[in-house]
């Protein structure tokens, strides 16, 4: 008997890290214009095309994992005789968690002697990758799932997640500002700063003129509350914008001397709501605030 690990594709981890790691993701889909489009490498839609296309001024929705898809990965692995351990997406901005439980429930009653361990990680993009993270690194020093979810739970809102947008149309288009504030920001060049609050949502929580006043912000917040930042691997994601991620990293680096990071895009499903050039910050600190 073994354990399964999965998460699924809104925590924006390389595909080679899930392979090293032996962590199965479950991918959500997405819409752009004409085109239905699973996250997973898929060929026809590179991340870059699809930020490209977003600049283009073509919209994006996305859709959730439903129960099915959720029965029919995980019943191979618990006909075999291995339990699962799934880390979802937070349940603050989409159902695929109440998919998962769903599924629980109906697999549970099939399979009576095998464990399906769930977790609403309240976390999105590189934020609930960086909690996959520990989670794994935890399976690897040989702790049984029961203790790393309990670590898990007790620990969640330690991971904090803070943002900073270039385009705050795409924060109207998803209700998190209004159209007039969305429109004034836009002409003074005002940049909001959010983060993930401690039942998983996304909140504006200041605003500052330019660029680089928030990109600095990130790490001004990070300052706050991160534990021990020097020793951190510290995850950072960005909407095709490589350049003002490692920017946030060097000035991350000359504050704390930390050295060691993960960096890498923001999906579709979040980058749909976020859109180009976001740049997003994750560490582990004493709060979320």
């Amino acid at each position: 008997m073994s354990v399964v690990y999965y998460t699924d594709s809104c925590c924006d981890l390389p595909t080679a890290y899930a392979k090293e790691r032996e962590l199965n993701i479950m991918p959500l889909v997405y819409k752009i214009g004409d085109d239905e489009i699973t996250t997973i490498d898929d060929p026809t839609m590179p991340i870059e095309k699809f930020y490209e296309r977003m600049r283009a001024g073509e919209m994006s929705s996305t859709g959730q994992v439903n129960t099915y898809t959720f029965i029919e990965a995980f019943r191979p692995h618990l006909e075999r005789g291995d339990d699962v351990f799934y880390i979802a997406f937070s349940s603050g901005l989409s159902g695929t968690y109440q998919g998962a439980v769903l599924a629980k429930t109906q697999l549970q009653k099939e399979f009576p002697s095998r464990s399906i361990y769930l977790i609403d990680s309240l976390l999105a993009s590189m934020g609930q990758g960086l909690f996959v993270h520990h989670a794994l690194d935890m399976r690897d020093q040989g702790m049984r799932p029961q203790e790393i979810l309990r670590w898990l739970e007790d620990n969640k809102l330690k991971f904090s997640s803070w943002f900073t947008v270039s385009d705050l149309q795409f924060l109207r288009r998803g209700g998190r500002v209004t159209a007039a504030s969305a429109f004034l920001g836009t002409m003074l060049s005002i940049k909001p700063v959010l983060h993930v609050d401690d039942e998983g949502h996304l909140i504006a929580m200041e605003k500052v003129k330019g660029r680089a006043r928030s990109l600095k912000g990130l790490v001004d917040h990070m300052e706050k509350t991160a534990i021990d930042p020097a020793n951190q691997t510290i995850f950072i994601s960005h909407g095709d914008n490589e350049a003002d991620a490692q920017l946030v990293a060097d000035m991350i680096r000359e504050r704390f001397g930390t050295q060691n990071f993960m960096l890498n895009h923001i999906g579709p499903v979040i980058g749909a709501h976020s859109g180009p050039d976001t740049i997003a910050l994750f560490f582990y600190g004493e709060n979320r605030d």
